[in-house]
């Protein structure tokens, strides 16, 4: 994994006030277009898929995505799939694809589409803000922390990074700090806490967030102090930090347990 793998989503796409969520291979789920739009069910993505104009498109374009995924030496990904299984489930398609079933819907719907979809490319911030601006006081607290987290998820790759951490490194560090924080690896949390596929912290708490920021802080120090050097050490030192935060947290919690002496 390199550095830039390892650094987390940064912005929300939504239209109309409504996110439009997006799976792992930065597909478009069109089940989400369909309810903005508010449209028939016979306007529903498994009826789109059949006509022959979209059958001849998705066609063209999974040559195109195919031919660039073995150019890069990847694995291929389908431009087109229905989703099964727990979480977001529904239709994600290719933006492009996503573009087309817009316009099916609605023109004005794909003007739209198109202009939030180029200011979300762009990394335009207010876009995020004009769905907050519409959210709950809990959900703004928590994309404030999660925006927190992930300015301090740049400065510990970054550590790593200038430390001489290389490929699964990244990743092996991520998973000593579930691991020794929340007490289970990544794919663990998933499937004790029913949680979706994408990026895990996307789910997780206020408070859970606030403590990885915390280990990554720790950890960052601990790996310049100790001048720790290679994925080995410096998975080794953020394994030790989460832990030692994880003590803290858990003496805390049986301390505020316990009946005040009078």
């Amino acid at each position: 994994m390199s550095n830039s793998a390892a650094d987390d989503r940064q912005h929300t796409l939504a239209l109309r006030g409504r996110v439009i969520h997006e799976d792992e291979h930065g597909r478009l789920r069109l089940d989400d277009l369909h309810e903005i739009a508010g449209a028939k069910e016979t306007k529903a993505p498994k009826h789109w898929r059949g006509n022959r104009a979209t059958k001849e498109l998705e066609a063209e374009l999974q040559k195109k995505v195919t031919a660039s995924y073995l150019l890069a030496g990847a694995g291929n990904v389908l431009v087109i799939e229905a989703a099964r299984g727990r979480g977001n489930k529904g239709t994600y398609a290719h933006p492009v694809l996503a573009a087309a079933y817009a316009a099916y819907l609605s023109p004005k719907l794909e003007i739209e589409m198109r202009e939030v979809w180029l200011r979300y490319r762009a990394g335009d911030a207010t876009l995020a803000d004009e769905v907050l601006q519409k959210a709950s006081a809990e959900a703004n607290h928590w994309a404030g922390i999660r925006a927190l987290s992930r300015s301090q998820r740049v400065a510990f790759t970054d550590t790593l990074k200038a430390h001489g951490v290389v490929e699964r490194g990244y990743m092996n560090a991520t998973e000593a700090t579930y691991t020794h924080l929340l007490g289970a690896p990544s794919y663990e949390l998933r499937r004790e806490r029913g949680l979706k596929p994408g990026n895990l912290r996307d789910q997780l708490n206020s408070a859970d967030l606030s403590f990885i920021m915390a280990a990554e802080s720790l950890a960052s120090e601990r790996i310049q102090e100790e001048e720790r050097y290679g994925n080995t050490q410096c998975v080794e030192a953020t394994g030790i930090s989460a832990l030692a935060l994880r003590k803290a947290i858990e003496a805390d919690r049986r301390n505020r347990q316990k009946p005040l002496l009078r």
